[in-house]
């Protein structure tokens, strides 16, 4: 019943789809229903639930059907066929504004980068926490900073925008996402990145 009230009051479309996802199996949904699915904010564990599989078994049926979420940089636009770079000030403008801010997403055509550093990924300390989150961006930023002095490159991955790790010069390249499973395996195997 809970569950019930609580569709009732999503947009119609992801209701719609969400009722969608649950009239089949994995073995008969169509690629652009479950590609549909990931482009209004579907997570596999999400479509796993309704196809009555795991996160992981979702996960599988969505990279055997090659869908995979595009990277973006945070201020990039297209014009003229070419990617223009408007970059999101951090800085008020007291100095150039350069960021390396990057986000996934599964409503585009193409990456705005490309793949070929292979950095260390580094997990920032996501929401902050009374007593904890300090010390764990302590440990990311150090860790970062220890990989930059061995001449290696980071990706870290953080979706707090308020830590020292995710300022724009201290690592690489910074996706601004989730800390969940799903999107730290599409990061890493989107990057390549040493470390496993």
């Amino acid at each position: 019943m809970l569950l019930e009230s609580t569709l009732s009051a999503l947009p119609v479309s992801i209701l719609s789809n969400w009722r969608s996802l649950q009239s089949y199996y994995q073995e008969s949904i169509p690629e652009d229903t479950l590609r549909r699915a990931k482009q209004i904010g579907f997570s596999d564990k999400q479509i796993g639930k309704c196809l009555g599989v795991t996160e992981t078994q979702s996960r599988d049926l969505r990279l055997e059907k090659n869908i995979t979420p595009w990277v973006k940089q945070v201020g990039a636009a297209r014009g003229f066929g070419q990617l223009l770079e408007i970059q999101i000030d951090t800085l008020a403008g007291e100095y150039p504004a350069v960021t390396n801010y990057l986000y996934v997403t599964y409503n585009g055509q193409e990456h705005d980068v490309k793949f070929d550093d292979h950095g260390m990924m580094v997990l920032g300390c996501g929401p902050y926490h009374i007593g904890s989150s300090v010390e764990f961006d302590w440990c990311a930023v150090s860790c970062i900073r220890t990989l930059r002095q061995l001449c290696r490159k980071t990706v870290v991955v953080n979706c707090n925008p308020e830590t020292v790790s995710t300022d724009f010069d201290e690592c690489d390249r910074l996706y601004f996402e989730e800390l969940s499973l799903e999107r730290i395996l599409d990061i890493y195997q989107q990057e390549l990145t040493y470390g496993d």
